[in-house]
């Protein structure tokens, strides 16, 4: 089932940019989407990518085949792979990553240990991207919001 935020509501529809359940499956299978690449994508090979499952590993691979051959076509060139971390902080309900707490404290918040086990996979990765150094960081404040994790 497809998952979005509040934060995404602005490209929701037209899927004009990659959500965040879609960025979770490409660090997840290891494949670097870029934007130019998924804006050549119909909108329905865009569905496609926030409606297969990419959990289990044979749907892991099969997600990654899908989507190398799909940029392959629409590209004409092999996407680039990432590295797939295999313990990424995301996954790790017990510690709140040191760089998103500064991040929160930047906005006047922090997030506690049991907000942090709170929150779903998903969740946990959305901030962590959005508070990456270099990022756009527009929606880690309404993430923060949107999670309940805003103390102020």
């Amino acid at each position: 089932m497809a998952v979005f935020f509040k934060f995404e509501a602005d490209f929701v529809e037209s899927l004009r940019c990659i959500p965040m359940q879609v960025r979770y499956k490409l660090d997840t299978c290891g494949i670097k989407l870029k934007l130019s690449d998924w804006s050549h994508m119909t909108q329905v090979e865009r569905e496609a990518l926030v409606e297969l499952p990419c959990t289990t590993e044979s749907e892991i691979q099969a997600y990654r085949e899908y989507l190398e051959n799909l940029i392959l076509q629409r590209s004409g060139t092999p996407p680039a792979t990432l590295f797939i971390e295999p313990h990424p902080a995301w996954m790790d309900a017990t510690t709140v990553p040191d760089s998103l707490q500064k991040k929160a404290q930047e906005i006047g918040t922090s997030i506690t240990p049991q907000q942090w086990a709170n929150l779903t996979d998903l969740q946990r990765f959305s901030l962590i991207k959005l508070s990456r150094p270099g990022h756009e960081n527009e929606n880690f404040p309404k993430a923060i919001a949107e999670f309940n994790l805003d103390i102020s």
